[in-house]
């Protein structure tokens, strides 16, 4: 397959915001590609590349110079081949060497795709959920069927290798495999403690909210595993929790829950200081991280995914009753208020109010576990700053905020702040933007929306000023969220529902 007619499709899928058309024109390359290339078509349009990580930044790419091929001659293959080859060197002269090879036997097109494929800024609509509805039309299986096994395995490329090789049958051959995370379920935000129990009804579980860094824990025999929610794998950085979790009583288990460093009297420590712990692996500081699991997916050799909370609860407490975050199941709406009272008074943001009947909807966002909190907060990208003036003069200071367009894959601006930046944040905004900048005014640095920001907020107000068509009500900066990917940012979709549109 010509590398062409991916960047031909990815255009295609950039500039249409029907989600019909898209899933249409990404079924027809991935019927294509054949059993040979569709897993390098679907991790590239998925914005990622085989490889994984190869050491090639946005200052290299944009610095090449290279002149454009006047004509479509690469292959898909030829192009994971560049790919594979620049993994293997160290030497920048060597890299630049590839990467002139690479450019000049591309077109402008080609060219344009592979900068944005290389700097992580392939977003054309066309990322996993997208692919997924492709690839379940190009081979006739049940989306649902798809999106599992994706979730079990963790990898869309050998997803979809399986898919078009072994159909539904290989799919479902896919399982839980400890040792491997799985994506974690996400929480919407809510609205009043009320309306969460009013719209989830009775049979809920209400737990503390707590200010951490989400974990998954697997162990196997004698073997333990920690990630992040990226999915990165952590267990070097954090011995107190591996130790902790080799000694539970069992043979083989999957936890889902958080971790936090606490102050001498008990309370959490700012969300920054547990996060310092996950900069240097093998560096285990005085800072001491304590577990609080709220999920069980597998205990024993028994996978507990499709299993209803209620069910899953009963097995975390069994195996790691003593560090459960505190939870009430079904309780009434007083003792529930109290719950709520609770979490705040000890220092955590809130409570989650989850439905005791939803299985674990793995690497989706759904009404089934709501957060809810005194004030609304979204997760949202820097898409720009502006230099600060008074007291903040030489300072990149006032942000540009945008939220995710789920059909497109584009940021989608809808406000700006200063107010929450303390001194070190805009010494270290200052510092690390430039870093992400794509271009840049007289006032304003223009960044690639890889930095997701936590934003407190009063409401959502209707506006024409920002292309989002809404406008955020005295927002302000909480902190940044290292642990979360850009793709976890809110929608502009749950932006809007703060409004009531």
């Amino acid at each position: 397959m010509l590398f062409s007619d991916v960047v031909a499709t990815s255009e295609q899928v950039r500039a249409t915001r029907s989600r019909k058309e898209k899933t249409a024109a990404l079924a027809a390359l991935l019927s294509a590609a054949g059993p040979a290339g569709i897993g390098t078509v679907v991790a590239w349009l998925s914005g990622e590349l085989t490889q994984g990580r190869i050491g090639v930044g946005w200052r290299t790419v944009t610095g090449l110079g290279a002149a454009a091929s006047d004509r479509n001659r690469l292959t898909v293959e030829q192009v994971d081949d560049y790919f594979t080859r620049l993994k293997g060197v160290s030497s920048t002269k060597s890299r630049r060497e590839i990467l002139t090879e690479l450019f000049t036997a591309a077109t402008e097109e080609e060219q344009s795709f592979l900068i944005r494929l290389l700097t992580g800024e392939l977003r054309q609509g066309a990322l996993t959920a997208q692919v997924v509805e492709g690839l379940a039309r190009s081979t006739g299986i049940g989306v649902d069927v798809i999106r599992r096994a994706h979730m079990l395995s963790g990898n869309l490329p050998a997803t979809a290798v399986a898919a078009i090789t072994g159909g539904e049958d290989a799919l479902r051959e896919f399982r839980l495999e400890v040792g491997r995370p799985v994506a974690p379920m996400l929480a919407s935000p809510g609205g009043s403690l009320d309306e969460a129990l009013a719209e989830l009804g009775p049979q809920v579980s209400v737990e503390h909210k707590l200010d951490g860094a989400r974990i998954q824990a697997h162990r196997a025999g004698e073997q333990v595993w920690v990630f992040t929610r990226t999915l990165r794998d952590i267990t070097a950085g954090v011995p107190e929790l591996v130790e902790l979790v080799r000694g539970l009583d069992c043979t083989s288990v999957v936890l889902d829950g958080e971790t936090l460093a606490l102050t001498d009297a008990g309370r959490p420590r700012p969300f920054q200081e547990t996060m310092s712990r996950f900069a240097t692996i093998g560096d285990t500081r005085e800072l001491l991280l304590h577990p609080y699991f709220f999920d069980c997916l597998h205990l024993d050799g028994e996978d507990l995914l499709d299993e209803p909370l209620r069910v899953r609860r009963r097995a975390l407490d069994r195996v790691a009753g003593p560090h459960a975050i505190p939870t009430l199941v079904a309780p009434d709406a007083e003792a529930a208020a109290e719950c709520y009272d609770d979490a705040l008074a000890v220092g955590n943001e809130g409570v989650m109010v989850k439905s005791l009947e939803a299985p674990y909807a793995a690497g989706r966002r759904g009404k089934a576990w709501q957060k809810v909190k005194p004030a609304h907060t979204l997760d949202l990208l820097v898409i720009g700053a502006e230099w600060g003036y008074g007291r903040r003069t030489g300072f990149l200071s006032n942000l540009h905020l945008a939220a995710l367009d789920q059909d497109t894959g584009e940021p989608v601006m809808v406000g700006k702040t200063f107010k929450g930046l303390t001194d070190e944040l805009l010494r270290w905004q200052t510092e690390e933007f430039p870093r992400h900048a794509t271009h840049r005014d007289a006032q304003t640095v223009y960044l690639r929306p890889n930095l997701v920001v936590e934003i407190a907020l009063d409401g959502v107000q209707t506006s024409t000023r920002y292309p989002g068509g809404v406008a955020l009500r005295f927002a302000r900066v909480l902190r940044y969220r290292p642990d979360k990917e850009p793709a976890q940012a809110d929608t502009i979709e749950t932006v809007r529902a703060l409004g009531g549109r």
